[in-house]
């Protein structure tokens, strides 16, 4: 606990902060949540592994300008699924900055019980526009009740297995954002063997050659290819 307690305080952590918050700026209010949720994911990291340990003196930028950069591309989204949540990237950070937006609502999915428990407790400190889901990503998608705007999935899984859990939502008119990262290339050559798909890739504002991914439109390929045993 007092690991974390100390890297919440210290001047790395501080500075990195200012320079995601200068990539992607946001109001007060928005801040000061995702400062309490900075603070709940230090002292839960000591018991649970929800982001790499190498990766916590740059949360700022690594995690919370990463997730936030998504609200460019669908300024207007209101309502957001994000597939295996985890730690609360993307899902939580957008869920307080659209805490003020009406209507907003991010619906969080995780099929691990601890990690769950971790984005309820976010989710009631930071007042955040968010529900939990506890289920697998195929028990759910088809079942949430209100027509997605986008879906977002990050670190989960590779892309043609992210366009196979998105691909329900895609069909109902949501848009797709998955963040990746310098693979990119070769992860659509591999989800074109199995979907025929519309996307555009744009730049990363964190760096580290990471890349997003939009896609609109996702149909399923019959391929010889997939009667070898080939699944997605």
């Amino acid at each position: 606990m007092a690991g974390a307690a100390t890297l919440g305080a210290s001047p790395i952590l501080a500075s990195d902060k200012a320079a995601a918050l200068a990539l992607t700026p946001v109001s007060h209010e928005t801040e000061a949540r995702l400062e309490r949720y900075v603070d709940l994911l230090l002292t839960w990291q000591a018991k649970t592994n929800l982001v790499s340990p190498s990766t916590l003196p740059t949360l700022w930028t690594r995690h919370i300008a990463d997730s936030l950069q998504l609200l460019r591309l669908a300024p207007t989204a209101k309502i957001w699924v994000d597939l295996g949540s985890g730690g609360g990237f993307p899902g939580v950070v957008l869920a307080c900055a659209l805490a003020d937006r009406p209507g907003a609502q991010i619906h969080l999915i995780e099929r691990n019980a601890k990690k769950a428990a971790f984005l309820r407790e976010a989710v009631r400190i930071t007042s955040a526009a968010a529900r939990v889901h506890l289920a697998d990503i195929r028990d759910i998608v088809e079942r949430i009740e209100a027509p997605a705007d986008c879906v977002t999935a990050r670190a989960l899984a590779p892309l043609h297995q992210l366009i196979g859990f998105a691909e329900p939502l895609v069909r109902k008119g949501a848009k797709a954002l998955f963040p990746k990262g310098q693979d990119v290339e070769s992860e659509l050559t591999e989800a074109t063997r199995y979907w025929n798909i519309e996307s555009r890739l744009h730049s990363s504002l964190t760096g580290g050659n990471g890349w997003i991914v939009e896609l609109d439109r996702i149909e399923r390929r019959t391929l010889p290819a997939l009667a070898n045993g080939d699944r997605v």
